[in-house]
Order: C-alpha cells, then structure tokens, then sequence
C-alpha cells in the first residue's frame, strides 16, 4: 500500500507555531466527545425537515432516499477517518479538511476549493441557527403576548449577543459537555414532536391525509431532487477531520466509535420524526413540523406544555450548532492571528479572539435577519456543499491513498457512489436554485415571515 503524496505545506514541525491548532483544534478528546460533537453537527433542527423532504419523494422512495443517504454518510466518514488514521501512521496527522485533500490528492488548488466550501457550508449554517433560534424565540413570545410589537430581527438581534458571548469558549474540545446536553436536546424534541405527531393522527381532530406528489412530472423530478439535496444536508457535516483533530493522539479506531454512537442516535431520531411527520400531513407538510403542529389559524394541534418544551429544547441546540460550525471559521483567523508563544488568555491573543469572533457573530445575525429564507437555502447548500464534501470526496480521498484494484469491489461501489452522486448534486443544485428563485417575489429584507 503507497502512502499518500506527501506536502511541504502542513510539515507536523509546524504544527507548535500553529495558534489554529493549539489552541482552538485543541486534541484531548475521547472517541465518546467526538460522538457528541458529531451529532450535533449532524443530529439538529433540520430533521424536522424531514416530512417536507418526503412530501417531494413519496413514501417508499423517501425511504429508499433516507437510507441510502444514512448508508453512504457513514461509509464515507469511515473511509476519510481511515485515510486520516493512515496519514496519522505515516506521521502526518492532518486536522484540518482542506490539508488533507491537498496532501492526500497532490493539488495546492484543492486546498483553496475545500476551504471555500467548508466556508460557505459554516457560516450558512451559522447564519441558519441564528434566524431559526430567533425565529423559537418569536414563536414563544406570539404565544405569551399575540399582541405584541416586537419584531423577528429583534429576537435574532437577542441570539446574536448570547451567541456571541457563547463564541468565547476558546478551543472545540472545550464544548464536549455542551455537545453532550445538544444529543439529549436532540432526543427530547424529536420525541416530543414524535408524541405529538401519533397523538394527532390517532386523534378525531387528525387533518386529512393525502400523499400524492406534484401532478407534472417535470414537478416531480424537480421536488424529488430538492428533496434528495435537502436530506443530503441533513445528513452532512463536512468538518469530519476538525472533529477528528480533537481526539487525543493516536486517533486511530476512535472515530469508529464515535459515529456509532452518532448513527444509533440518527436511526432513533431521523426515521421516527419522518414517519410520524409525513404520515400525520402528508403533502401538507412545512419545511419546519412545529409549523404543522401550530398553525396560523385555529388552535394548536398539540398541548402548548409539549411544542413549548419542544421548541425551547430547539432553541438551546441551536446554540451548540452554531457554535460547532463557527470551529473552522476561528480555527483561520485564530491561524493568522494569535501568537503560540504567548498564553491563550494572554491580552495578545485574548483581544484579537474577542474582536474577531465577535465580528463573524455579528455578520452571521445580520445575513439572518436580513435574509429570512432558510428552507431554500437548506437545499442549496445541500446540493453545492455537502453532497461534494460528504458523498465525493472521501471516496476519492480512500481510492487515492489505498490505491485498490480496479477490479475490487471497493473501488467500484466508491466510483459508483462518486459519480451517481456527482449527477445528484448537479441536478439538486439545479432544482435548489430553481425554487429559490420561484420563490424570490416572497423574499423580503428584515421580514418577519420565514419563507418556507
């Protein structure tokens, strides 16, 4: 087996003048720290999406959707830790996505195309928690106070300061314990809504139900691959080697166990707010199933107690999610400027920290309370980013540093995966793009409504 092609870029006698790493990709975690920082990068709000993702695919191919995507995720993220792993034995332990991909493929641009992308992808998300964190906080004070006169922008305004104090927290390990209470959010709004979902449709008050998709089939291609890009983002991450980076050296086999623990927490949470969402509404259903369960006319359709826990649980994952996906973003700056040779908490490298990341909060609540139109872009995201970062690349990244036969089967399920998802991507991104701009008369600057 050849070792990868190696790089003067990332020599590891870099690695002690490298602020980036010392002190935000901090390497003292368990395989059980990266479970959790994995599933709150995976395991978040967007799972209530996931009955709107079927409306556009129908049962048994949203299941058929689902699983496959379940199926590849995790093959994937096997395959890039083993890479990682094995660049680990050879003596180059890569933390960061973009060093990797440049080492591993022997292209000094594939680092600028991964950076891009983890870029967009992190602060999109960031900018998605801030306006939906927000967007829990006005569902709870319109319910308290329906007369009241604060706007959706005002409450995004209010998540950006805790975010931005939360953003303090120097280095990724030091938010395992807040990642750990992030899975037990995740499980305790997903089996509220589950709860609510079955109550309903067993109630005599259950709407009607009806699961016929769109009646063109011009419609139905192009509502099945938003679909198809929205259970990819979903289901994605692209951060796999920063969260690998903070398991305490040697990480070999600890990424293994990490995404088991992350995976039996998908299988619980991700089929059964599918099945209970899309069965209750069928293609009635919102991008956002707390939608369905309140809506704008009439009374609640579950008991205030449970869409209040649930939408509280909501907000305060939403915090640990952006959180999570802001690493990289202070992992660069704190790259360029911090100073190793001076402490952490020194004012040197304290003052910087505190204006940079306080700056990337504000522009992330800005964007969200300028542009409130999550669910589109979701799927755009899904389609430009996830699917090249979590269904292409680490199949290539394997097929290039393990060099199986061409006649392995190894190497043919992995240029399957690389091309049928290629040809997804490709048409998500069209169909994501094209929905975006069939619903660009609905957008408004600083609206209160999200688009759904």
């Amino acid at each position: 087996m050849a070792d990868p092609p190696r790089s003067d870029l990332f020599p590891s006698s870099r690695l002690d003048s490298d602020a980036g790493a010392l002190f935000v990709l901090q390497s003292k975690g368990e395989w059980w720290h990266a479970g959790f920082h994995l599933t709150t990068a995976i395991v978040g709000p967007t799972i209530l999406t996931l009955p709107y993702a079927f409306r556009g695919l129908g049962w048994w191919l949203g299941f058929v959707c689902l699983t496959t995507m379940g199926l590849v995720t995790f093959y994937a993220y096997y395959l890039m830790s083993k890479v990682l792993d094995h660049c680990e034995k050879a003596g180059r332990r890569h933390i960061r996505f973009r060093e990797l991909a440049a080492d591993v493929l022997g292209s000094g641009w594939m680092f600028y195309v991964v950076i891009f992308i983890q870029t967009a992808i992190n602060t999109g998300i960031g900018i998605g928690a801030i306006l939906l964190a927000g967007q829990c906080l006005d569902i709870m004070y319109s319910s308290l106070f329906p007369q009241g006169t604060l706007k959706l922008y005002e409450f995004i305004a209010m998540v950006t300061a805790v975010m931005i104090v939360l953003s303090q927290l120097p280095s990724f390990h030091s938010l395992r314990h807040i990642n750990c209470a992030s899975l037990l959010l995740s499980l305790g709004y997903t089996f509220l809504v589950v709860g609510a979902c079955i109550n309903l449709g067993l109630s005599k008050h259950a709407p009607k139900r009806e699961y016929s998709l769109e009646p063109s089939d011009s419609g139905r291609v192009f509502s099945a691959f938003t679909s198809i890009s929205i259970i990819a983002a979903i289901f994605g991450n692209g951060i796999l080697p920063e969260i690998q980076a903070t398991l305490a050296p040697p990480a070999t086999g600890k990424m293994l166990k990490g995404l088991i623990l992350c995976y039996t927490v998908i299988f619980f949470t991700f089929y059964s707010a599918a099945i209970s969402g899309y069965w209750v509404f069928g293609n009635s259903s919102s991008s956002n199933i707390l939608k369905n369960l309140m809506p704008d006319e009439g009374p609640t359709l579950a008991p205030i107690v449970v869409i209040g826990l649930a939408v509280i649980f909501v907000l305060l994952q939403l915090f640990a999610i952006g959180l999570v996906y802001s690493q990289v973003a202070y992992e660069i700056m704190e790259k360029n400027s911090a100073d190793t040779t001076k402490g952490m908490f020194s004012s040197r490298n304290l003052v910087p920290r505190l204006i940079l990341r306080t700056l990337y909060m504000a522009f992330c609540g800005f964007m969200a309370a300028m542009l409130p139109f999550f669910g589109d872009i979701n799927a755009v995201v899904g389609a430009f980013g996830f699917i090249p970062l979590d269904f292409v690349l680490p199949m290539l990244l394997y097929n290039m540093t393990y060099k199986p036969t061409k006649r392995s089967f190894t190497y043919w399920i992995n240029m399957t995966i690389m091309v049928v998802f290629t040809c997804a991507g490709l048409m998500g991104a069209f169909s994501s793009v094209r929905k975006l701009v069939l619903d660009a008369n609905k957008f408004k600057l600083f609206s209160s409504e999200v688009v759904d």
